[in-house]
């Protein structure tokens, strides 16, 4: 039987918006940084994904149900969260369908915000960002905001298969990557990125807010790390820390 899978509009959605993607990964970097743009942003929630390839839950936010996966936005943005983890066995499909819909909705650029784990991350005060983009013209723009380039690597996940799916349909996407802990909620990492994603959009959030609630945003993000550690292991995430070979 082939899996029910949809997107389901509760509020009309903006043709050629920015669409930012903050799914579970390493850190919880993109989780955080994109509710953090939601909420200081007031965007309104306008749609959310039926699959019964996603966990059967509900989120409860001031006693109401919730989908796990929902996408907020106002007229020129859309911001997508999950606020649990994406199973491995089925995220390549809700990862192709959310890109699909992109790509019906015209969106101008797809921005998926994430981590890049780094050993030594306790020792770093200010961690930088990384850029990776689908088109030689998005790298150059990158270049330009001086965003330093992901030139050889690996990439695992949720973001891996936003961009390789965006390059599939030419859909323009770019990935954002803050150096952060592996398996340990990480909102200083989300905060440089929110702030280098000023550099690139019309985007202004004020991460203050962000900063001094750290300690809270990690205790109460405890249980999806890891509930996310176990789907990274099941998708073979230590294999970023590799080297590829090409010659």
């Amino acid at each position: 039987m082939a899996e029910i899978i949809k997107i389901v509009e509760k509020k009309p959605v903006p043709f050629g918006a920015l669409m930012i993607n903050g799914l579970p990964d390493v850190g919880l970097v993109g989780l955080i940084a994109t509710s953090h743009i939601i909420s200081e942003l007031d965007l309104n929630e306008i749609a959310y994904m039926d699959s019964d390839l996603l966990p059967p839950i509900v989120v409860l936010h001031e006693g109401l149900p919730h989908a796990p996966l929902r996408i907020f936005g106002n007229s020129n943005l859309l911001a997508t969260i999950s606020e649990t983890a994406i199973p491995a066995n089925g995220i390549y499909a809700v990862i192709r369908h959310l890109v699909r819909w992109g790509q019906a909705k015209n969106v101008k650029l797809m921005i998926s915000i994430g981590g890049l784990p780094v050993p030594n991350r306790q020792d770093i005060s200010e961690p930088k960002v990384y850029g990776i983009g689908t088109t030689p013209e998005l790298i150059k723009m990158l270049k330009d905001k001086e965003v330093e380039i992901v030139r050889e690597g690996f990439m695992v996940g949720p973001q891996a298969l936003i961009l390789r799916y965006c390059m599939e349909i030419n859909v323009p996407g770019i990935a954002l990557l803050a150096q952060s802990f592996f398996n340990y909620p990480d909102p200083e990492a989300a905060a440089v990125v929110v702030r280098e994603l000023s550099k690139i959009t019309d985007i202004k959030v004020d991460v203050s807010k962000l900063l001094e609630k750290g300690e809270e945003i990690r205790l109460k993000a405890r249980d999806i790390m890891k509930r996310t550690q176990m789907e990274m292991a099941k998708m073979k995430k230590t294999q970023e820390y590799d080297l590829p070979l090409y010659v």
